[in-house]
Parts: structure tokens; sequence; C-alpha cells
């Protein structure tokens, strides 16, 4: 009998993918889930996006591009970086990944050595804990707590630093909270990073998702910041394309020589007719994505009002993403118990905020990329499910 790899201990299954396995498997046997558990927008990829990649393919378009991605794209990135985040950047400075994971992967595997530290936040999308774990890395979490409006606490976080540390993450608008993390945390943030000489990830995915007069900072922008981050985007959440598997790092030439080392052994590069879709994205659809954000925000808006008009549950209006992280901590239920409750009883998938991490316990992820017409009707399967539970003593 073959044994897999130590290092396979390490990586777990998804907590996102198992709720959606349960949920899928009900629905084969007939039963009506509400997907209220994956972070994919139920939008089409806008239509100008599509027509590009059919143009593309039509010219013959269909080859290896540059390890590094299309000339033509990442100026195009780098043209949106200085449009929308005021950082300068050039085509030299961006790689083109498969998504935001492999941008991930390649920053970890890139940079930190087995027994680097890494600080990580807490509730945070995984990755950012099981790929350094992968790689002999120990990440260090520091946490984002409901009271301070799940903001990180700088004092905190700067007396996790030792003199392992070599990295800092940082989600903003964050997956699950939904947090948008402010000018002054972010300043200083870029304070502790340049005084402890930390290289910084920031994962801005979700940059374009932002509400009610919210706003969105790269960190890369502050003073002396850009010679330190590595930014991580991509395509997937803004644009509706998740199926097309793009993202892109940006950070000093050097940073990225050494990405795309890791990237030519994974990926070789990101499809060529998908590239050229992106420079239309970036060009050409932020219509489109207005229109969705607009949609997106009155989705959030009657969750986060139904949920806080129910007794037993509560959660903070999100200024970013597409998430409600849902306090269930009243009932006395375990995040996994209640997740796996309301997926039996109410037939709503949802992710318990355990799979996100320690300071995920007491939560329930909530994904508002589902119609509004689902999320009215998952309110009031919740609603009564939540009637028939006892409440904690």
């Amino acid at each position: 009998m073959f044994e897999t790899a130590k290092r396979m201990e390490m990586l777990p299954f998804s907590g996102i993918r198992v709720m959606m396995e349960k949920a899928t498997q009900m629905q084969k046997k007939g039963e009506d889930v509400i997907h209220m558990e994956i972070g994919r927008p139920d939008f089409d990829t806008p239509q100008v996006i599509k027509d590009a990649a059919y143009d593309s393919i039509r010219r013959g378009n269909v080859f290896y591009t540059s390890n590094y991605g299309t000339p033509e794209l990442r100026k195009a990135i780098a043209e949106k970086l200085k449009r929308d985040n005021d950082v300068d950047y050039t085509a030299d400075e961006i790689l083109v990944t498969i998504g935001v994971g492999e941008g991930t992967y390649a920053a970890v595997a890139a940079f930190l050595n087995p027994g680097d530290e890494v600080l990580v936040p807490d509730p945070v999308w995984l990755n950012y804990i099981h790929v350094p774990n992968f790689f002999g890395a120990v990440p260090v979490s520091y946490k984002l707590r409901e009271e301070n409006d799940f903001q990180i606490d700088l004092k905190e976080l700067e007396s996790l630093i030792t003199d392992k540390t070599r990295m800092l993450v940082i989600n903003t608008p964050g997956n699950p909270t939904g947090v948008v993390q402010s000018y002054e945390t972010l300043k200083g943030l870029a304070d502790i990073a340049i005084r402890h000489d930390l290289i910084v990830v920031s994962d801005e995915i979700y940059e374009k998702l932002v509400y009610g007069g919210e706003k969105h900072i790269s960190i890369a922008s502050l003073p002396g910041m850009k010679e330190r981050t590595i930014t991580l985007n991509g395509f997937s959440k803004c644009y509706s394309m998740t199926g097309w598997r793009l993202g892109y790092a940006a950070a000093p030439v050097d940073f990225i020589k050494a990405m795309v080392r890791v990237h030519q052994y994974i990926n070789t590069c990101a499809a060529s007719f998908v590239q050229e879709a992106g420079i239309t994205a970036l060009e050409k659809a932020e219509p489109d994505v207005q229109e969705m954000v607009k949609e997106y925000a009155r989705r959030r808006d009657y969750m986060v009002s139904a949920i806080n008009s129910m007794d037993g549950v509560s959660c903070k209006t999100p200024g970013g993403a597409f998430y409600v992280f849902m306090n269930i901590k009243s009932f006395g239920m375990s995040s996994a118990d209640m997740a796996n409750y309301l997926l039996e009883e109410a037939k709503i998938a949802t992710v318990p905020g355990s799979a996100f991490g320690s300071q995920g316990e007491g939560y329930v992820r909530f994904s508002y990329a589902c119609s509004y017409e689902r999320i009215v009707e998952g309110m009031e399967r919740m609603r009564k499910a939540l009637a028939k539970l006892p409440k904690k003593a």
C-alpha cells in the first residue's frame, strides 16, 4: 500500500467545498437547496469579455505565451493599477497567474523558508494557513474581532513579531468578514512592515466590491510600501470570471523574477485567449461591474436587515466582498453544527466560521452572490429553522 507524502497531512480538504459537496448530493436527491456557501458570482461573464475570447480563438490565438503573461495584458494591468490604485508599475513588475490561488502559492514558495513565520489574519481564506504549512513555514494568526469591526489590532499584531517573522498577509476587502480595512489601519500596518522589514502580501481580489461609501486602498500606494509589497488580484470576483482562472501579482521586478520561477513549473502560462479577454475586461467592462455592485448592495442590505431582525443571531454590515459573517453564539452550538443544521433543516448551504480559522468559531458565513429572490427565500427558511432551536442558558 502506497502512502502519501508526510506534507499531505498539512493539507485538509476545504471546509467550503465540504459543505458544497453535501449540498450538491442533497440536490441530486431532488432537494431544493439554496447555495449561499460558495463565493461564486451568479452573474454571467459580461458579453464584451466573452466576445473578446471568441474573437481571439477565431484569430488563432491558441498557443503558449511568455511565462510572465502577454506584454499587452501586463501593460493593461499596470495601467489599471495606476488608474484605480495610484501605484506606478511597469509591465516588467506584473506576473499573470492562474487566479489569486496560484499567486498565493508562488509568493509563499518564493520567499518563505522552513521555519520562517508569516502573520496571517484569523479568520481568513485558509490558503494563507495551509500553503505556508505545506512549505514548512509557520503561519502565526492575528485575530480579527467583531467588537473591533474586524479591523486589525495593530498592537496585538506587532506583539506577535519575532526574529523569524518574514511576511505579513492582509486581505481587504476581506473573506469571510467582508471588512474593508481603513486608511488608519493600513497606515499603521505599513509602519510596522517598514519597521520590521517585512514582505507584505496584499490580497485585493474583492477591491471593486465595496458599498456604502467605503473606499478600497492598496497598501502598496502608501509611502515606502511598493518596494516590499506583493499585490495579488484577479478577474474572478469583480468580473464574474471564476472559471476563466486569471489573476496577477504586482511587485518589484526582483520579486516577480522569483515568483515566475515557481509559476513556470506549475502552469507555464495562463491561456492565451483568456489573457486577451482580460485586457477587454480591464478596458471595457467597468459598466458591467458597476451594475453587479449595485445589485450586490441590494442583496447585502436585505440579508443584513433580515439577519438582525431574527432572534438569537446578528451580523455586522460588511463594507465589501459578498459575504455576511453571522454571529450564532447565543445558541451554544459549534459553527459546524449550525451549518449542518441549516443545511438539513432549512436546505440552506452555508460555511461554518471554523473553516476560516479558530477565530471564526461561533459564526457562519453566507454568500450573497446568489439571486435576490433566493436570498429572500433563504432568510425566511432560516427564520423558521432558528425558531425551533433552544437558546443557551
